[in-house]
C-alpha cells in the first residue's frame, strides 16, 4: 500500500445559507481544496452526505457534483454512514489512492439542513437510529443521548454543570475560526441557565446543525513537495449495535475503542503521543465517552479532563481546537471532513490563537448514530 498525503483543503462557513444551493455549497469547498492543492483535476471524487435524498430531494451525488465541478469522465460516488459519512468518504478515497487504483482523489463532505422545518430535520436525523426498536417508540436522536447522559451521571456521580467545560472550550476556540457558526463566549452560569432540550441535555450541551461543506485532495505522498507534508498515518473503522439498548455496556463506545486501538497500531503511536484530538462532540456526553474509549481517560472520568482544563489548546489533550461540532457546527455529512481539514490546519501551523504548540500528530473521530459507526484517522506532519 502506498503512503498517502493531503495536498489541499477547503471549507465553507457553516450557517443558514438560504441563498446557496446544495451544489453551490459543496462546489465552493471542492474548488477551494483544488485551488489549495494547485491542481484543476483529480482522478476520482468521493462525496460524504447523509440527508440530501430526504431534505434536498437529491441522490446520485457523485454525478451531481462531478457535473458541477467539471469532472465528467472520472469515477464519482457518494458514501453514506449517517453522521460519519464524511469520514467514511475520506476512508474510501484513501483506500483507493493507497491501493494504486487511483492517483488522486477529491473528497467532499456536504450537507444542507436549514431549508426544512426543525421537525423534518429531527425526523431525518433519527434515521441513524434503529427504526424498529428506537424511532418507532417515539424517541428522538437527542432523546437517546439524553438517556445515555442521565445514566452516566447516575453511575459516576457527576452533576450536569460538570460537563460545562466541553462547551466553554468549544465556544472559546470557535471565536478564532471564521468558518464556525457560533462566535459567542459562554460561561458556566450561561451553560446552566440554557433552555432544556431533553433532560439533562440543554441547548448548550448540543451542537447546532447548519449548511456547510469541507473538502480535501489526497495523492501519493511522494508527489507532494509543499512543507510540512501531512501524511495520513492511520485510518480505522468499527461498528457497534445500532440500538443503544442492545449494547453490553451502553456507557462505553466500543466502536471508538476498536477504531482508535487499530489506528494507534497503524500509526505506531500511543494516546500520549496525540497532540490534538478533534472528537465528535455532537452532545457533551459524547465528548466524555470518546475521551474514555480512545484511551485518554478511565471509564467514567472523561469529564474530569474538562474540569482540570486539560482539553484546551494548551492542555494535555487539546480537543475541538476550532470549535468542534458544538460551536463550529454540525452539518452532519460534512463534519468528518471539517475535522480532517482542521487537523491539517493545525499541522501546518495555521490556527492562530488556537494553535497547538508543536503539533505533529493529530487525530479525528467521526461518529455515526449513537456510536454505531465510528471512524478514527491519525494524521502526521513530516519534513
Amino acid at each position: 500500500m502506498r503512503e498517502v498525503a493531503i495536498l489541499g483543503i477547503g471549507q465553507t462557513k457553516i450557517d443558514e445559507h438560504w441563498e446557496q444551493s446544495l451544489r453551490e455549497i459543496g462546489g465552493a469547498a471542492a474548488f477551494a481544496a483544488l485551488q489549495d492543492a494547485g491542481i484543476e483535476k483529480v482522478d476520482s471524487l468521493y462525496v460524504g452526505n447523509m440527508l440530501a435524498p430526504i431534505l434536498s430531494g437529491q441522490n446520485q451525488l457523485g454525478a451531481f457534483f462531478s457535473d458541477w465541478i467539471g469532472l465528467w469522465k472520472q469515477e464519482a460516488v457518494k458514501v453514506e454512514a449517517a453522521c460519519a459519512s464524511g469520514a467514511a468518504a475520506f476512508r474510501s478515497a484513501l483506500m483507493a489512492v493507497a491501493s494504486g487504483q487511483t492517483d488522486s482523489a477529491l473528497v467532499v463532505g456536504v450537507e444542507k439542513m436549514t431549508d426544512k422545518a426543525g421537525r423534518d430535520v429531527t425526523a431525518s436525523l433519527a434515521t441513524a437510529a434503529d427504526a424498529d426498536y428506537e424511532v418507532e417508540q417515539g424517541i428522538s436522536f437527542v432523546g437517546i443521548n439524553a438517556l445515555i447522559m442521565r445514566r452516566y451521571m447516575y453511575e459516576y456521580g457527576w452533576k450536569h454543570e460538570d460537563f460545562a467545560p466541553f462547551s466553554i472550550n468549544a465556544h472559546a476556540n470557535a471565536l478564532h475560526n471564521p468558518y464556525a457558526r457560533l462566535h459567542e463566549k459562554i460561561s458556566v452560569e450561561k451553560f446552566e441557565k440554557s433552555s432544556m432540550v431533553s433532560t439533562p441535555i440543554n441547548l448548550l450541551d448540543a451542537s447546532p446543525t447548519g449548511d456547510g461543506a469541507a473538502a480535501v485532495v489526497i495523492v501519493p505522498a511522494e508527489k507532494i513537495l509543499r512543507q510540512p507534508k501531512v501524511i495520513v498515518s492511520a485510518s480505522a473503522a468499527a461498528t457497534d449495535t445500532i440500538a443503544v439498548h442492545s449494547r453490553k455496556e451502553p456507557l462505553f463506545l466500543q466502536a471508538a475503542y476498536e477504531s482508535s486501538r487499530r489506528a494507534y497500531q497503524m500509526a505506531r503511536v500511543t494516546p500520549n503521543e496525540i497532540d490534538l484530538f478533534e472528537l465528535h462532540d455532537a452532545f457533551s456526553i459524547m465528548a466524555a465517552l470518546s475521551l474514555e474509549a480512545s484511551g485518554f481517560a478511565e471509564k467514567g472520568q472523561g469529564v474530569r479532563l474538562g474540569l482540570e482544563n486539560e482539553i484546551r489548546p494548551q492542555g494535555r489533550v487539546p480537543v475541538c481546537t476550532r470549535g468542534g461540532l458544538k460551536a463550529r457546527g454540525h452539518p452532519v455529512g460534512a463534519t468528518g471532513l471539517y475535522q480532517i481539514v482542521e487537523v491539517v490546519q493545525q499541522l501546518r501551523g495555521e490556527c492562530g490563537a488556537t494553535q497547538v504548540d508543536g503539533a505533529r500528530v493529530g487525530m479525528t473521530q467521526n461518529i455515526g448514530g449513537s456510536g454505531a459507526t465510528i471512524f478514527t484517522h491519525i494524521l502526521k506532519s513530516a519534513p
